[in-house]
């Protein structure tokens, strides 16, 4: 790290250099502000600038001003030294950016004593930033975490699709969405007929495939971006439909009851495959203000035990009486 001293005057140079490297400082020198510009640009090793007021060129003014607009610079300290007695090249020097002035002839220890201040400052003001980068990168750091946590606390770990905690948040905003727009909200809940029998049969193993197969087969149908499947529990399933009419999502269940049972689990390793099929109710509403979503549940609810009493692997649509 480094004092870069930028005078005019080879002597003033020559007399700062040897004072500073005497009390154990490293220093570089430049004889205008172009030099020193043309120094800054690989600024990280600076950690002072003493410059002149007046030299050739840009002034100490002016290239005091040009370092501090500079982002790579902006954080170096700089004490503007000068000769004059005019207090207006102060107030300039000041108001480009300078921290701190010397008077030429230099006293040796005002020289040290304003120079270890700086030089303290552009400590504190590292040390400043070096915080300043910890709190934001822990910030995001935090922040990609609660996404984590939050995508996390609304997914099924089994199965990957959405789970019955976030099903139920949102039919109930949907179901509040419609009432207030007076749109249609329609509900499919689906079961995976006599999954009992078949994990007794063939183990919780292939039950997990089987749960998983059908999950991947009810996102694959369901296009629509603001549609949702979630696992409702168990071996049941539901799928929201904003805006869906009755026979729009009575024609994406049957669907649904298709691709299933055209479905094959993995079982053994792969070495045997078998099959499933599922049950399907589907219900829709266009609510009322004082109506509830958990009537669209019952309703979805009713359909599908008509399904699974009908011989299941089939659809029924919930009818108002």
């Amino acid at each position: 790290m480094s004092i870069l001293i930028v005078d005019d005057d080879r002597d003033i140079r020559t007399l700062l250099s040897v004072r500073l490297r005497t009390e154990g400082f490293d220093v570089d020198a430049a004889e205008s502000a172009g030099m020193a510009y043309r120094r800054l640009i690989s600024a990280e090793d600076v950690e002072l600038i003493l410059l002149d007021v007046l030299m050739p060129g840009d002034s100490g003014i002016d290239a005091c001003r040009n370092i501090k607009k500079n982002p790579a610079t902006e954080d170096i300290p700089i004490i503007m030294m000068t000769a004059s007695e005019n207090v207006t090249h102060l107030k300039d020097a000041f108001e480009a950016g300078a921290m701190d002035y010397l008077t030429k002839p230099f006293n040796r220890i005002e020289l040290l004593v304003r120079i270890r201040s700086a030089l303290r400052l552009k400590h504190a003001i590292d040390q400043r930033k070096l915080h300043e980068q910890a709190l934001v990168a822990t910030a995001e750091r935090l922040k990609l975490s609660n996404a984590r946590l939050e995508t996390l606390s609304t997914m099924d770990d089994l199965t990957g699709i959405y789970n019955r905690r976030h099903f139920d948040s949102v039919l109930v905003k949907e179901y509040r969405r419609a009432q207030r727009y007076r749109g249609r909200l329609s509900l499919i809940m689906i079961d995976i007929d006599q999954f009992k029998e078949f994990n007794d049969r063939y183990g919780h193993q292939a039950g997990d495939n089987c749960l998983r197969a059908v999950a991947r087969e009810l996102a694959a149908a369901v296009n629509r971006s603001h549609d949702m499947v979630a696992r409702y529990g168990g071996e049941e399933f539901a799928i929201i439909l904003p805006g869906a009419t009755p026979s729009g999502a009575q024609a994406l269940a049957e669907e649904l009851c298709q691709r299933v049972a055209g479905l094959v689990v993995s079982h053994n390793g792969g070495a045997d495959t078998l099959s499933a099929t599922i049950s399907v109710g589907v219900a829709s509403q266009t609510p009322d203000r004082d109506s509830l979503s958990e009537s669209l549940i019952r309703q979805a609810d009713q359909a599908l035990y008509r399904s699974k009493s009908d011989g299941r692997n089939r659809v029924s649509v919930f009818v108002t009486q």
